[in-house]
């Protein structure tokens, strides 16, 4: 079930993000040919560039019509992607992924000291790019990045914990998925030179969606066929991540108790299909999809006091967007 950029539509954003493109090469340069191979790998492999897109798309959130961005938005773009390609180096040497992209990961291909360091690097050269854009953009970016780390964190403290809370899980997507959006479209607003109205509501905008996608995701793993996941399904049961429909599902009653017994450990693919119809009966499902619509619908509010902007109504879009793929959820 894969999902299209949600900014696809806006008219100078493909122009915008082919300038992304060459400045993330170009971010990655050293004099060190093998860090600069490696560092390149994934970026070479494409990518949506969702952060870029909102950061771009939110520094004309107080213009009427588009225009291609300046060079400091560009360069925002550019720390914010870089800063999520190197989670994703870092990602997969925890996961053991063998892919990412449809490309080999740079933990399979080069080795896990390498990938790590790789990453680093990466985190290093976001960090170099911020603070070059001043020192609110650096301290926000330096941040997010402990904010994802803490999200993190809080996810892998609870693996294969049948304990997990609701408090726990909402806050490691918090820090793991929605702190990257929100900091896209608030450095998009700090660089764009927007009012701090607009600024704070970007963020907002950024957090909920971001906490709104990474529900509908949860409850896609758990509902989805492999070939529309094009992963397998149902595979953060497998690996002891317990998600929001799971964690409420497991405090329901009777069902709740079988699945408590079921999981709380390793289970191979039967114990999976059984775990993922146990959580469709306990009404869990359900549950978690008013969370995402509510997330949904409080990123769309956010952006009404700019709604007449070339970048509000394009953002805004984007939340339509979201909420329509909410709704289409079939539970």
């Amino acid at each position: 079930m894969a999902t299209t950029n949600p900014l696809e539509h806006v008219p100078s954003l493909a122009a915008d993000l082919d300038r992304v493109e060459g400045e993330l090469l170009r971010a990655v340069e050293t004099d060190n040919k093998l860090l600069e191979q490696i560092a390149a790998h994934l970026i070479s492999a494409g990518g949506k560039r969702v952060r870029p897109g909102f950061c771009i798309t939110a520094a004309a959130a107080a213009s009427t019509d588009f225009a291609p961005a300046e060079h400091d938005v560009i360069m925002g773009a550019i720390a914010v992607e870089l800063v999520h390609q190197g989670s994703l180096y870092h990602d997969d040497v925890m996961d053991s992924a063998e892919t990412r992209r449809t490309v080999e990961s740079v933990n399979s291909k080069w080795g896990n000291q390498q990938a790590i360091l790789a990453g680093d690097f990466l985190l290093g050269r976001a960090s170099e790019i911020a603070a070059s854009l001043g020192t609110e953009v650096a301290g926000l970016l330096a941040s997010t990045i402990s904010q994802l780390c803490d999200g993190q964190i809080r996810e892998l403290e609870y693996v294969y914990n049948v304990d997990r809370t609701e408090e726990s899980y909402l806050k490691s997507i918090d820090g793991k998925t929605a702190s990257l959006l929100a900091a896209a479209t608030r450095i998009g607003g700090i660089v764009g030179g927007l009012d701090r109205d607009r600024i704070d509501a970007l963020t907002v905008f950024g957090r909920s969606y971001g906490l709104a996608f990474q529900i509908v995701d949860d409850i896609l793993d758990l509902t989805a066929t492999d070939e529309e996941l094009g992963k397998p399904a149902g595979n953060d049961m497998i690996e002891g991540v317990y998600t929001l429909p799971v964690i409420r599902a497991m405090a329901h009653g009777e069902v709740g108790s079988d699945l408590r017994r079921l999981l709380g450990r390793p289970i191979d693919t039967t114990a999976r299909d059984e775990a993922r119809e146990l959580v469709r009966q306990s009404g869990a499902l359900q549950s978690a999809h008013a969370d995402a619509r509510r997330h949904a619908n409080q990123a769309t509010d956010a952006l009404l006091p700019m709604a007449d902007s070339a970048g509000g109504s394009a953002l805004k879009a984007a939340a339509d967007h979201l909420v329509e793929r909410v709704e289409r959820l079939v539970l």
